[in-house]
C-alpha cells in the first residue's frame, strides 16, 4: 500500500468546507442529499491522504455548523459570559472532531480503506455516545428525521442508521457506477422500508386529553423575583382555561423548570395548581432541594400532582449537563479540598437523580417515562425493564436560541418516538411544544416562540419494536461486520 500523501492547506480548507455542508442536513435545513454528497466527498479524499487529519478537519468542520447554537447560552447573560461564546464553539467542535479524527486514523489502518473508514467513523459515533456520558447530539443519522428512512430507526437505532447513512454516502464516494447503485439501492431499500412502515394503521389510541402549557418566558426572567408572578399567573391561566373542542382534560403538563417558586417554602402551591385544573391532574417540571447530611442538595424534578394536590409521582433528572447543571469532579473538590463554587451538596450544582423510571399514573393515563430536556438526546436512557405506554419530555429550550438549537433537540426526541414505538408528548418553555405519534409524526403543535397552550389527544403505541427490544446489538453487529469486510482488500479499486 502506499503511504498517502499529506493534506495541503488548500485541501484541508475544502474538507473543513465539506464537512460544514454535510451539516446542512441536519434541522432546520434538513438538506440530507448535500450531507451523503458532502460525507461522500470526505471519504473519497481520506482514502488518498492522511485520514486521520481529514476525519478532524471534517468533524471540525461539522460540528461548528451543526452545533453553532451552543454559543446561545453564554449570551443569555452577555455582559459577564459573552466573551467565552467563540471559545466554546471551537471548543466544542474540536473536542468532538477528535472522535472523528481517531476514527478515520483507525479506519485507514485496515486494508480496504473505504470500508474501514465507514467502521472508524461509525465507531467513534458510537463512542461519542457513551464516552465521559456521552453527547449524541448531531449524529449523521438524524438527517433522516423529516423522511421516511426515519423509521430504519426502529429496527437499528441511532447508531445503526448512521452507519448505514456511512455505507451509502462511502459505496459512492468514489463514483464507480457499481458503488453509485450500489449506494442508491441501499438507501432504496431504507426508504421502501420507511414507506411500508408509515402505511400501517395506527395502533389504537386510548381517550386521553392533555393539555400542553408553553409560558414562552424568557430565560433572564425566568429567576427574577419580581417577573416571578407574571409567569407564574400566566401558567395558571392556561391551567384553568375551559376545555377546546376535546372535552374535558385529564392531565395538565407544565415545562422543565416551570414553577417559578420552591414548593417546600410554600407548600400550598400544588393545591392552588390544581384547583386551576379543575379536576385534572398536573404534571409539573420544578426546582426541589432537600437537606442531606453533606448540605442541601437541588434536584431538577418533575411532580404529577392530583386533583386535591396530593403527589402522585415524581422524578428526578439523572442525565446532568455537564458544566451546565453540574461540574464534573465537584463533589470531590468539595470532599477533599473544601471547594465549595462546583459542589452539588452545596446548592452549586444539580444532584443527579437515581436512574430512568416509569411513573404509573393510574388506569387512564397509564405509564409515561419521562425525560427532563437534555434526556431526549440519549436513546440508551430509554431502554427500561418496564414498558411504558408513552413518554413525556419536559424541556427549556430557551437556552438553545432561535435558529438551530431547539429543531434539533425535538427531532431527536421525534427518533425516541420511532425506536420505543411509542408517542412521545413533549412540552417545551419555548421551543417546540408538539405531540408526536408512535412513528416519529407530529400530530400537534404549538407555534414556536409564543405563548398559550395546546389540548391534544395521546396517540396510541405499537409493539416494541427491534431497538426497544435488543438495543445496540443491531447497530453492534452492523459494526462488525463492517470491520469484518474491511479486513479484505477491495479487487476493484487501488486504495
Amino acid at each position: 500500500m502506499k503511504r498517502p500523501r499529506r493534506l495541503s492547506w488548500l485541501g484541508a480548507a475544502a474538507v473543513v468546507a465539506l464537512g460544514a455542508v454535510m451539516a446542512l442536513g441536519l434541522e432546520p435545513f434538513g438538506l440530507w442529499p448535500l450531507t451523503l454528497v458532502a460525507l461522500a466527498g470526505v471519504i473519497a479524499i481520506a482514502v488518498r491522504v492522511q485520514a486521520g487529519w481529514v476525519g478532524w478537519l471534517a468533524g471540525a468542520g461539522y460540528f461548528g455548523l451543526g452545533l453553532c447554537w451552543i454559543v446561545d447560552p453564554f449570551l443569555v447573560d452577555a455582559a459577564a459570559y459573552g466573551w467565552m461564546a467563540p471559545f466554546a464553539l471551537v471548543f466544542m467542535a474540536c473536542g468532538l472532531a477528535l472522535f472523528w479524527g481517531l476514527g478515520f486514523w483507525l479506519g485507514a489502518k485496515l486494508p480496504n480503506r473505504a470500508m474501514g473508514l465507514v467502521a472508524g467513523l461509525s465507531l467513534a459515533e458510537f463512542a461519542r455516545g457513551y464516552v465521559l456520558t456521552g453527547f449524541p447530539w448531531a449524529l449523521v443519522s438524524h438527517i433522516w428525521v423529516e423522511t421516511p428512512l426515519a423509521q430504519v430507526d426502529a429496527l437499528v437505532g441511532p447508531f445503526g442508521l448512521a452507519l448505514l447513512t456511512t455505507l451509502i454516502a462511502a459505496m459512492a464516494c468514489r463514483f464507480k457506477l457499481r458503488g453509485l447503485l450500489g449506494g442508491a439501492v441501499l438507501l432504496g431499500l431504507g426508504w421502501a422500508y420507511g414507506l411500508y412502515a408509515l402505511s400501517q394503521p395506527d395502533p389504537v389510541a386510548p381517550a386521553v386529553t392533555l393539555r400542553l402549557v408553553q409560558p414562552n418566558a424568557a430565560q433572564q426572567a425566568k429567576w427574577d423575583p419580581v417577573q416571578a408572578q407574571a409567569i407564574f399567573d400566566r401558567l395558571m391561566a392556561a391551567t384553568s382555561a375551559p376545555p377546546g373542542p376535546l372535552g374535558a382534560v385529564d392531565l395538565v403538563i407544565w415545562p422543565e423548570t416551570a414553577l417559578p417558586y420552591l414548593v417546600e417554602d410554600q407548600p400550598d402551591l400544588p393545591a392552588q395548581i390544581t384547583a386551576a385544573a379543575q379536576g385534572a391532574a398536573v404534571a409539573v417540571g420544578l426546582q426541589r432541594i432537600a437537606p442531606s447530611a453533606e448540605g442541601t442538595r437541588g434536584w431538577n424534578s418533575l411532580k404529577v400532582y392530583g386533583p386535591a394536590g396530593q403527589e402522585l409521582a415524581a422524578y428526578d433528572k439523572h442525565h446532568l449537563v455537564p458544566f451546565g447543571e453540574y461540574i464534573p469532579m465537584g463533589d470531590l473538590a468539595y470532599e477533599w479540598f473544601g471547594l465549595r463554587a462546583f459542589a452539588a451538596q452545596t446548592g452549586a450544582a444539580y444532584t443527579a437523580g437515581p436512574g430512568a423510571r416509569v411513573l404509573d399514573l393510574g388506569a387512564k393515563l397509564g405509564k409515561v417515562l419521562p425525560l427532563i430536556c437534555y434526556e431526549a438526546v440519549f436513546a440508551q436512557d430509554l431502554r427500561v425493564p418496564e414498558r411504558a405506554d408513552w413518554i413525556l419530555q419536559i424541556t427549556n429550550d430557551a437556552w438553545f436560541g432561535t435558529v438551530s438549537g431547539p429543531f434539533q433537540h425535538a427531532a431527536q426526541a421525534r427518533l425516541r418516538a420511532i425506536e420505543q414505538g411509542l408517542p412521545l408528548v413533549r412540552v417545551a418553555n419555548t421551543g417546540l411544544t408538539e405531540v408526536i405519534d408512535a412513528r416519529g409524526r407530529i400530530t400537534a403543535r404549538l407555534p414556536f416562540g409564543t405563548s398559550g397552550f395546546l389540548d391534544a389527544s395521546l396517540p396510541g403505541g405499537l409493539e416494541a419494536p427491534p431497538y426497544a427490544k435488543w438495543g445496540e446489538i443491531p447497530a453492534l453487529v452492523l459494526l462488525a461486520g463492517c470491520f469484518v469486510l474491511a479486513l479484505r482488500r477491495p479487487k476493484f479499486a487501488k486504495a
